[in-house]
């Protein structure tokens, strides 16, 4: 088992920033690619940034790229998202999530209970 805890949600202005951080505990970390999903109201949830175990590897959705970047540090157990420029439009909550490296939900085991994140116009 793996347990993941996000934290660094929360309300900002459009243009603004946040970094988002997963806190891992359980089964060995490194071991695994993250993933950090979203899901809006009525929406599907959709990959934003993914990781491979050894962070040689990373994947952004069209929607982030130059804006958002994914890094984790494995000897702190901890996978970020820095977002920044952020618009109305990623409100969503976010969630982080340890699995394959893969753009998939049905590809992660694992899942943090989700942080919210509010872009103001």
């Amino acid at each position: 088992q793996v347990q993941l805890v996000e934290s660094g949600g929360g309300l900002v202005q459009a243009g603004g920033s946040l970094r988002l951080s997963c806190a891992a505990s359980g089964r060995t970390f490194s071991g695994y690619a993250m993933g950090w999903f979203r899901q809006a109201p009525g929406k599907e949830r959709e990959l934003v940034a993914a990781i491979s175990w050894n962070g040689k590897s990373t994947y952004y959705a069209d929607s982030v790229k130059g804006r958002f970047t994914i890094s984790r540090d494995n000897a702190k157990n901890t996978v970020y998202l820095q977002m920044n420029s952020l618009k109305p439009e990623d409100t969503a909550v976010y969630y982080c999530a340890a699995g394959r490296y893969g753009s998939r939900p049905h590809e992660y085991d694992y899942w943090g209970q989700g942080t919210q994140v509010t872009v103001s116009s």
